[in-house]
């Protein structure tokens, strides 16, 4: 089993998940015979955010790129971001570190075509919903990627900040957000919706949502495991 490595800490709630999950996952895979080696790198979120909110998109690479860059020589061989915002320089960090990251959003890509899905709405943070980070697989394969109208937007985006990073979970939250959805399926005809904020699976799943979720949580998490098993175990 390849050693995995996380950039995590944007948001704490989303690193645990994945620490869990990962662990819980491979354990079942192997039949109780093995959990993964995972070295985790948290970063401080709000000095993250604050950088992403001013539009300091090089300090961004250069902090995270160090956190790259120290997973790498921990011996991590599997390495990814756990939040979907961060990966507004991706392609920056890679340059800086020459490491080739595990993409959130081409993971999610690679799941919608599986699933056959032409138009998909996409829900995360202001910065997912307007800028291209997490559409431009999507689009590049043929999938229409819509989001919410700008109220809407900003209503989304003020939930994750102030209620999921902090890990509050609010029935009336999942209220406003379903009709969000339900919004853009009546309007727009989405097949699907996109979780993509990592925060967002504490709030919705296929149980409670009007529509099929694309969980960016679950999806990235199962590539990282079948891109970390040895050819021993059998893969989800």
């Amino acid at each position: 089993m390849k050693k995995i490595g996380l950039v995590g800490g944007t948001g704490p709630e989303s690193t645990l998940m994945y620490y869990k999950e990962l662990n819980l996952l491979i354990d079942r895979m192997t039949g109780g015979k093995a959990m993964p080696e995972i070295t985790v790198e948290s970063v401080n979120f709000r000095r993250a955010w604050n950088y992403v909110s001013a539009g300091k998109y090089e300090e961004l690479a250069d902090y995270l790129s160090e956190k790259v860059s120290l997973l790498k020589s921990s011996g991590s061989e599997i390495i990814a971001l756990t939040a979907g915002t961060m990966h507004i320089i991706l392609d920056e960090i890679e340059n800086k570190t020459n490491v080739s990251l595990i993409s959130i959003p081409k993971a999610v890509c690679d799941e919608a075509l599986l699933r056959k899905y032409k138009k998909v709405g996409l829900l995360g943070t202001i910065f997912t919903m307007e800028q291209d980070y997490m559409k431009k697989d999507l689009v590049r394969s043929g999938i229409e990627v819509i989001v919410p109208c700008k109220e809407d937007r900003e209503l989304v985006a003020k939930r994750i900040l102030e209620e999921l990073e902090l890990g509050i979970v609010r029935d009336d939250t999942l209220q406003e957000f379903n009709a969000v959805i339900e919004k853009m399926r009546d309007e727009n005809g989405i097949e699907a919706v996109i979780l993509g904020c990592t925060e967002l699976p504490l709030l919705l799943n296929d149980n409670n949502c009007v529509l099929p979720c694309l969980d960016s949580v679950e999806i990235h998490i199962r590539k990282l495991i079948r891109l970390a098993a040895d050819d021993q175990y059998s893969v989800l």
